[in-house]
């Protein structure tokens, strides 16, 4: 009931409004509590699913994530990804860490987490093995950083990523050393892309051309390129390793400062299969010297190094050619041979070094006589050859020969400013009309010449089949003479000497012999008397000399310390003014004593020059050395001044003990010559003994010494030592031996 209008309302009735706001409240709580719920649920929802992104997306890339708890050493690793929709999506595992690390890097990686929690600022890094699962191991890269500390600030977890670079790795060692190798390689070798623009280089290209890598860096590879080669050459070069991706040869290029060098080069084109691009490595070698050696070495087999003319070789090389030429166009070819006259006597009186320069002058008037169209070739010593080609007429090969005499009239002009006059002697051979081959026209036209030096020197002479055989028999032992020690086509035999009255073997003489691969055994007596004319007598003798002295020191050292050696000496030798030295050198370099050396000079060559040789065997006294006259009683003597020559031994030639002991007239000499040479306090030896009859004969005439067949024969080093050795006094007398051609 309302007062004046007023309504009272009783309190009781306002229970149930009240009840509805706190429902209403409680439900919007509710709401608002579901609704947050849900809000964080979708929240935690996208951050799993986020997270699982994040977590394919690190191991679609390989690296795997991981957690590590410090204090508990336990790792959590993602170690896989459920492929199952309905699944638990990551597959994550927790062992000890130090069970997966490899045993060996234990340390490294105990070391590197110790030093990470002291400087946690810094990054955890490092690479070791670990296992695979299955007993292997794999190297990873393993990186990580703080996730969370306790209070006190003591890290507790720490998590990161892992990768496998077990190939990579492999891949990087791979590259070091091949990085390593391009860098210790002595070639040069240069990178260029498909354009020819160098992308890199080792340091050996530095090196070989001056470009360091930012010299040459993105330029092209034509700045090498020599002006030797043309455009077209190095165009055609890139065409091909364009084409064909490869390309070797040799080629000049250019340095730097602008030197040219020249290169083996090689070419070898490669595809880089990521970036889809196409290189280029070049290797290049430094061949210059290479070649240069090859040219040297190509010269000197073709060439005269004194002259630079043709030598033996290439003369018939060019000779062979032209031979070829001349059957094909049916024409005529001469052959020239040349000879110096009396080359030797200047040279001695000059010296080699004027000989030198004369045989360069020589050269010189030749070529400039026939024309540089025509060979001209140096065969060695004074000995020149020319080929004359397309010869009209034989009479034109005799017209040049003339032509080159008479161009020697005029003096020769020497480097050191000196004139020298001196003349040539020529032999000529013509082909076909002589010889179809090159050796046998040389042969002929050196024939020929000797021809022409017998002819009086300074003309010339064509070949004739009827020429005397001896004479060019002549003339080609004394060409091939020259060689001979050369070619070591000589040797010594040795004819031992008896005693008579000890019955003992007390020396040998050594005899010189000369075996020729082309003419066979010749005589000395055909020999020796070319070698004096050519004067090559003074060098064979001294490799007789010496050549018999180490023999008998070599002799020496099986015991036979008495025994003596003789050799033989030309007059050229005794006349030469440096002879005495020569024999004392000779002593001094194989250890021989002077007294069991013993020089043989013949009668005629004593008498010759008889003041003259008295003052060189005083010399050779005086070094101790015992002298000997051979073929004693075949020329002439003075008895008086034959006593005042310091003479130790003489020997009686065959020509006398021939006849012994029936023939009255060479007993009467042999015993004569075996008394005077008592008389004069001399040793007497027979050669030639060849009958025990003529052994008896001159035992009881008193002779010295025997030597001859009855003995024995020249035997060579090896079987006269064993014969010497094998010697008895009490030998018995042998019949003579059968005589056969032996040389003497």
């Amino acid at each position: 009931m309302s007062r004046r209008g007023v309504r009272v309302i009783d309190p009781n009735q306002l229970v149930v409004p009240g009840a509805a706001l706190l429902i209403a409240l409680i439900m919007l709580l509710v709401v608002a509590v579901v609704r947050r719920r849900t809000s964080e649920l979708a929240f935690a929802s996208a951050l799993t699913e986020r997270g699982e992104r994040l977590a394919l997306a690190l191991w679609a890339s390989g690296e795997r994530y991981w957690d590590y708890h410090v204090p508990s050493g336990q790792l959590r690793r993602l170690i896989g990804v459920n492929p199952d929709p309905g699944g638990d999506g990551l597959i994550e595992d927790s062992m000890p860490a130090e069970s997966l690390i490899h045993p060996d890097d234990l340390p490294m990686a105990r070391d590197a987490l110790a030093r990470y929690l002291a400087d946690t600022d810094s990054r955890y890094q490092i690479q070791l093995r670990v296992t695979d699962g299955q007993a292997g191991w794999v190297w990873m890269r393993v990186r990580g950083r703080v996730v969370e500390r306790d209070g006190q600030g003591a890290v507790l977890r720490i998590a990161g990523t892992s990768l496998n670079i077990t190939g990579t790795r492999a891949a990087e060692r791979d590259r070091k050393i091949a990085a390593e190798v391009l860098r210790s390689m002595s070639e040069a070798v240069a990178v260029i892309d498909a354009d020819f623009c160098f992308v890199s280089v080792n340091p050996a290209f530095q090196r070989m051309t001056g470009y360091s890598e930012s010299d040459v860096a993105g330029l092209n590879a034509d700045l090498l390129d020599s002006d030797q080669h043309d455009a077209a050459f190095h165009a055609h070069i890139r065409a091909q390793a364009a084409r064909t991706g490869e390309w070797s040869g040799e080629l000049w290029q250019r340095r730097k400062d602008g030197e040219e060098f020249f290169a083996a080069v090689e070419l070898r084109t490669v595809h880089d299969a990521d970036l889809g691009t196409r290189l280029h490595v070049v290797v290049l070698n430094d061949i210059t010297q290479h070649k240069r050696t090859e040219q040297e070495l190509r010269y000197l087999a073709n060439f005269d190094t004194l002259t630079s003319l043709p030598n033996r070789s290439l003369l018939s090389e060019r000779l062979s050619r032209a031979i070829i030429r001349a059957q094909r166009e049916d024409k005529r070819i001469a052959v020239l041979f040349l000879d110096l006259d009396r080359f030797k006597d200047v040279n001695d009186s000059l010296g080699h070094a004027a000989g030198d320069r004369i045989l360069r002058a020589t050269a010189t008037r030749l070529q400039q006589t026939v024309g540089a169209h025509q060979t001209v070739a140096r065969l060695g010593g004074d000995e020149f050859t020319i080929v004359i080609e397309d010869l009209e007429h034989t009479h034109d090969a005799e017209r040049i020969a003339r032509e080159i005499i008479t161009a020697f009239e005029a003096p020769l002009l020497l480097e050191d400013r000196r004139e020298i006059t001196i003349s040539p002697s020529i032999g000529i051979s013509l082909y076909p009309d002589h010889s179809q081959v090159p050796t046998e026209l040389l042969k002929q036209a050196d024939t020929a010449m000797y021809q022409a030096k017998a002819a009086g020197r300074r003309t010339f002479m064509r070949y004739d089949d009827n020429m005397d055989v001896a004479v060019r028999q002549r003339a080609t032992l004394s060409s091939a003479l020259r060689k001979v020690l050369d070619r070591g086509e000589l040797r010594l035999v040795f004819q031992p000497r008896l005693s008579l009255a000890t019955s003992r073997v007390t020396g040998v003489e050594a005899l010189l012999r000369w075996s020729s691969p082309e003419h066979g055994d010749i005589p000395p007596n055909d020999f020796i008397p070319l070698a004096e004319e050519s004067g090559l007598i003074l060098e064979i003798g001294e490799w007789v000399l010496r050549e018999a002295c180490l023999v008998l020191g070599r002799w020496r050292q099986h015991g036979l310390d008495a025994l003596t050696v003789s050799v033989n000496v030309s007059v050229l030798q005794l006349l030469r003014g440096d002879f005495p030295d020569v024999v004392r050198r000779v002593l001094a370099d194989t250890g021989i004593p002077p007294g069991l050396l013993e020089l043989e000079l013949t009668e005629s060559v004593l008498m010759a020059n008889a003041e003259q040789t008295a003052a060189k065997l005083h010399a050779f006294r005086q070094l101790g050395v015992a002298l000997a006259i051979d073929d004693f009683g075949t020329g002439y003597s003075s008895l008086a001044y034959l006593k005042r020559l310091p003479i130790t031994t003489i020997k009686i030639d065959k020509a006398f003990v021939d006849g012994l002991p029936n023939d009255t007239e060479d007993a009467a000499i042999t015993s004569t010559v075996i008394a005077m040479g008592h008389s004069l306090g001399l040793n007497v030896v027979a050669e030639g003994v060849e009958t025990e009859a003529q052994m008896r004969f001159l035992a009881g005439r008193g002779c010295d010494e025997i030597q001859g067949f009855w003995v024995a024969q020249p035997l060579d080093a090896l079987q006269c030592l064993a014969f010497i050795r094998n010697w008895r006094p009490d030998t018995p007398a042998r019949p003579a031996p059968v005589r056969v051609a032996t040389l003497p």
